[in-house]
């Protein structure tokens, strides 16, 4: 699936990136795929700037760019190095969306699920005593997307990512509403995996309504139980695709 879907959610600007933008999202890619290891000198400027047909100028700002989200670190005399993972910016929206387009990574993605597991229970409990009825309306809007879009695997994501979206805003905590990359970013990853045949979409279907009924009931210990159990199954479908090689 492309990151671009990732930028739309996040309602990322869409006029043109500039070319150091360009050529960061280029190098990015490549480093968080594992394309260019970590611990590993990146090409000299000079070859860079004949690789990607820029000017010196565009490619130590893509440089500094990536120096920011904490992938490289520049030493003179020794070169551009790939800072350890341990390192990246891994909060940052370029770093999440380039996951996206990347090969699924089994650590990755554990970790992703471990902070959803962590706090959108918590978030759905706190929407069904919070939520105001124009945020009930986009929660209920997003189970009706869902059904709408169950014979489209990209669009049934989508969808899926606004119903996850609109349960934090819901909440009305500032701090789960900056999580919402965090949450795209591991449902683009995630589902393209479990659920790559869209026939399996209409199941998912309904326990996201039932999150939602008991949302709109008040219901906040339910809410919370629904959304583990509603997580926990997404966790059991990526243990069975990966097998052994997924952390439980």
């Amino acid at each position: 699936m492309s990151e671009l879907v990732y930028y739309d959610l996040k309602r990322a600007a869409t006029m043109t990136p500039s070319m150091p933008i360009q050529v960061a999202r280029e190098l990015g890619r490549r480093i968080v795929a594992g394309t260019i290891e970590e611990g590993t000198l990146i090409d000299d400027e000079t070859s860079l700037t004949e690789k990607y047909q820029v000017s010196r100028v565009v490619i130590r700002d893509a440089v500094k760019i990536l120096v920011g989200k904490g992938l490289l670190d520049v030493r003179r005399g020794i070169g551009t190095r790939v800072k350890p993972r341990t390192q990246w910016v891994l909060w940052d929206d370029d770093v999440l969306a380039w996951h996206v387009s990347a090969p699924p990574n089994k650590d990755f993605i554990h970790q992703l699920m471990d902070i959803r597991l962590a706090f959108e229970p918590k978030a759905a409990r706190w929407a069904a005593e919070r939520a105001t009825p124009e945020a009930l309306a986009e929660i209920e809007a997003a189970c009706i997307g869902m059904e709408l879009e169950k014979g489209s695997v990209e669009k049934f994501i989508i969808a899926d990512a606004l119903f996850h979206r609109s349960v934090l805003r819901a909440a009305r905590n500032d701090y789960l509403t900056a999580m919402e990359g965090v949450i795209y970013s591991a449902l683009l990853i995630s589902v393209q995996i479990t659920n790559s045949d869209p026939r399996e979409n209409s199941s998912s279907v309904p326990f996201h309504r039932e999150v939602y009924q008991a949302i709109a009931n008040k219901d906040g210990v339910l809410a919370e139980q629904l959304t583990e159990k509603l997580l926990k199954d997404a966790i059991r479908r990526l243990q069975e695709a990966f097998g052994s090689g997924f952390k439980s």
